[in-house]
């Protein structure tokens, strides 16, 4: 079986973690990264959520951050601080700063983003096919208003920082509109028996990713039956402040309203949390099958359990 998934950071990481556990040996997964979040800090290139998925199934991620490096020490961020260089509300570990030293390094000597995360992953061993959604600069950006007046902040910024105590007004995915999706990422989603969407945010995760010309289209026609898992139960994010995000595109923070943004034409299957239970209908009659079971992601089991129930679900879709 060759499975596509779309992934965001921690949410999308876990999600992949447990369907490595529920898939057999012989079962190809590629992962389609999102780098809207990347952003340049000490001249270096950072790309979270791909080495999040990469450090998380490799082994190597802080289990109760959910990003970052296991054993990790601060020496350089301090040395930083001596210097008065920041941005201080961004941490990059000792560990972390070798991963974005050599992304830069290669970048900076000619290397695709593409070939330079498959070189980062023959190190780490993920499992998994990793792909960027695309080789070239894309930055997700929020629009806000606050004592400074109206701007545009980069997302990290605006997650990490302003911990989304402002209202965000708009969402841009910088450069999304010329991109190209990166090399496989097309014949990957053609090819697949299966396209899955984890409980990432969807809006500044897979909702990036798709804001890749093509890579939407490519969903929508392709032959497999594509199912999403909600990042929202019982009308609130699972992990972080999606729903900060979804009143900006004016999608309401409920699993029901998630499914019908993604809506018919794009997603064949949806799954919602036993709290959901009730909007299985509204979703079914909206064209997209629909089933409840358990998503929360307690342990790698609950997650692989997870998984299972989305491949039963696409299966069913399909016949």
């Amino acid at each position: 079986m060759r499975i596509v998934a779309l992934a965001g950071g921690i949410g999308g990481a876990r999600f992949l973690r447990g369907l490595l556990a529920a898939v057999g040996p012989q079962d190809e997964i590629t992962v389609i990264g999102n780098t809207g979040d990347d952003i340049h800090l000490y001249g270096l290139k950072v790309c979270p959520d791909l080495d999040t998925v990469m450090y998380t199934l490799g082994g190597g991620i802080h289990e109760e951050q959910g990003w970052g490096r296991t054993d990790e020490t601060w020496s350089i961020k301090a040395e930083m601080k001596e210097y008065g260089v920041g941005p201080e509300w961004f941490g990059l570990g000792d560990r972390d700063f070798a991963t974005h030293l050599v992304r830069s390094q290669m970048l900076t000597a000619g290397y695709s983003l593409s070939q330079v995360t498959e070189a980062l992953c023959v190190r780490w061993k993920p499992g998994v096919r990793l792909l960027p959604m695309s080789d070239d600069r894309v930055e997700t950006h929020v629009r806000i208003t606050d004592e400074q007046g109206t701007r545009a902040v980069h997302f990290q910024e605006y997650w990490v920082r302003l911990h989304a105590a402002v209202d965000a007004e708009a969402i841009i995915p910088v450069g999304a509109d010329t991109a190209k999706p990166a090399p496989g990422v097309l014949e990957a989603i053609a090819a697949a028996d299966v396209i899955l969407f984890p409980p990432s945010n969807p809006v500044v995760s897979i909702g990036t990713i798709l804001a890749v010309p093509g890579i939407r289209e490519a969903v929508a026609a392709a032959p497999a039956p594509v199912v999403g898992l909600s990042p929202i139960i019982g009308g609130a994010p699972v992990r972080g402040m999606a729903d900060k995000v979804l009143a900006a595109v004016g999608v309401e923070a409920t699993a029901e309203a998630v499914a019908l943004n993604y809506g018919s034409a794009l997603i064949d299957g949806w799954l919602v949390d036993t709290a959901d239970e009730a909007s299985v209908a509204a979703v079914e009659d909206a064209g997209i099958a629909c089933r409840a079971v358990p998503l929360l992601m307690t342990d790698v089991e609950a997650t692989a359990e997870m998984a299972r129930a989305a491949l039963a679900l696409a299966e069913q879709v399909r016949t």
